[in-house]
């Protein structure tokens, strides 16, 4: 039975999803802090963590960063808002599984839960062929291929597209330069794909994700006994991709010490295993990916001026879909198929208001969120068509909510001055006395304060959930049936 931490600092959502995940057949533990999850992994070891991104006493990176420290293999889920979209990106990038937006559903959240598990790294067996004495045991990090890519119709993609069969069949590296989920890997994928590669492994590697204690065990392996905690040999990503493709995404967050032995690998195409004293041959294309601009990094010190130069090959900048607005709908309706065939549903396409909200909405999560985004739409679709009712809130009024958050000079009556400077508003009675139309301001401006999480907005209101829910259910602007 797999074993789930669920850490919120609301007590309700915390008894919510623990009685609702044990009655779906999991072993659930719960935590209210970051200090409270700590404690608890210190202790314990989880198949997966389940986090809201904003905690009273730490952040979801700050707890992120930590976990992957103690458990580097257990999945983690974000609990984040919609306004937080571009935060969730970045817990994206330093090794979270995904993120689930609220208000959550049930049928979602668990849906999320079941893929994280089902594709969680498992423990391989890998023999030494030149060895029967000897067992090596490895993290594979992630190696499916996704064949049902798809290219969008701009102008911007279509020169990607010539650039990707033009560098294929080489053996160049590649530095491909993207915001985080604009389809980076994806591009990577395609590459090794379209090279004389293709019919060996393609193993992608988050380096974000890799602590500087194990970057280089990741990469090259170790042997047993190296260091603390290292109880077998350990076979390394460059080496399980022997005569296939690596790609290092993310790779600006490289520990500057690994960076040095990764310029051997690269002149020299050899690695040596942590603690090992032999050198092992290998023939690997490696593609690298990174949000900022290499260069720049290295002029600041950060990256190894060597180590780019030999990279830089051949470079590829991935637009942000913002930018090629053409393209929106293209991969609306691709995500829009896979869920059909992930839930067994029917849902045809997208009514003129939807297209319409899609192509005008800033995608801060690039396609990752435009697919979350649709598989959630599709979800909650009761018809042949996705109508606004199923979009987010935070999606459909996008631009409502563009208005920046009353100024201290300008807070509503009631409102105090916290010791640290902030506003903090007082909203008890508020809701009560207000009359219709600024009942609307007001509801709004509560979930705003509350990162759209209804629970606390309710508490910000002096009103219980339901309450909350019958209000907004007056206006249509709420999307709330």
């Amino acid at each position: 039975m797999h074993k789930i931490l669920v850490v919120d600092d609301d007590n309700d959502m915390c008894l919510l999803l623990t009685r609702f995940l044990t009655r779906n057949g999991y072993t659930v533990s719960s935590a209210n802090s970051g200090q409270a999850a700590i404690a608890w992994l210190k202790k314990n070891s989880p198949d997966l963590v389940l986090c809201d991104f904003r905690l009273d006493d730490m952040t979801g990176v700050q707890l992120l960063a930590q976990i992957k420290e103690m458990h580097p293999g257990v999945a983690v889920i974000i609990i984040t808002g919609y306004s937080d979209v571009k935060d969730a990106v970045e817990v994206m990038k330093l090794g979270a599984y995904d993120y689930v937006t609220k208000p959550l559903f049930p049928d979602e959240i668990l849906l999320t839960i079941k893929k994280a598990l089902s594709e969680q790294p498992k423990e391989a067996v890998v023999a030494r062929p030149s060895s029967s004495s000897s067992v090596e045991t490895a993290t594979r990090p992630k190696t499916a291929y996704n064949s049902q890519y798809i290219t969008g119709n701009s102008p911007e993609f279509l020169a990607i597209i010539k650039q990707i069969d033009l560098v294929a069949p080489t053996n160049f590296s590649v530095i491909i330069y993207g915001e985080s989920g604009c389809g980076k890997e994806a591009i990577a994928q395609q590459i090794h794909q379209k090279s004389k590669r293709a019919g060996k492994q393609f193993v992608a590697i988050d380096c974000g994700a890799l602590s500087k204690d194990l970057a280089g065990s990741e990469l090259f392996g170790h042997e047993k006994g190296s260091f603390t905690g290292a109880l077998n040999q350990k076979i390394g990503s460059l080496e399980i991709a022997n005569e296939g493709t690596v790609f290092l995404d993310e790779i600006g967050n490289l520990p500057y010490d690994v960076q040095v032995s990764l310029l051997r690998v690269v002149q020299e195409r050899k690695i040596r295993r942590v603690g090992g004293n032999k050198d092992i041959d290998i023939d690997v294309r490696i593609i690298i990916a990174s949000n900022e601009q290499l260069w720049d990094l290295a002029r600041a010190g950060k990256f190894r001026e060597d180590l780019y130069h030999r990279f830089n090959e051949f470079s590829i900048s991935v637009p942000s879909l913002r930018e090629r607005k053409e393209d929106i709908m293209i991969f609306a309706h691709h995500f829009l198929k896979l869920t059909n065939d992930e839930l067994g549903k029917n849902v045809k396409g997208f009514s003129n208001e939807v297209q319409d909200i899609l192509n005008n909405y800033i995608w801060y999560g690039n396609l990752r969120e435009l697919k979350n985004v649709i598989k959630r739409a599709t979800l909650l679709c009761d018809g042949e068509i996705i109508e606004a009712k199923t979009l987010p809130f935070e999606i459909s009024n996008f631009y409502k909510l563009q208005f920046e958050s009353p100024a201290a000079n300008d807070k509503p009556a009631g409102a105090q001055v916290a010791g640290n400077g902030a506003t903090a508003v007082s909203y008890e009675n508020k809701l009560k006395s207000a009359n219709l139309d600024a009942e609307y301001e007001v509801i709004l401006d509560a979930l705003k304060q509350a990162n759209f999480n209804k629970s606390k907005a309710a508490k910000l209101l002096n009103v219980d959930r339901k309450t909350l829910y019958n209000k907004m259910r007056q206006f249509k602007e709420f999307n709330i049936e």
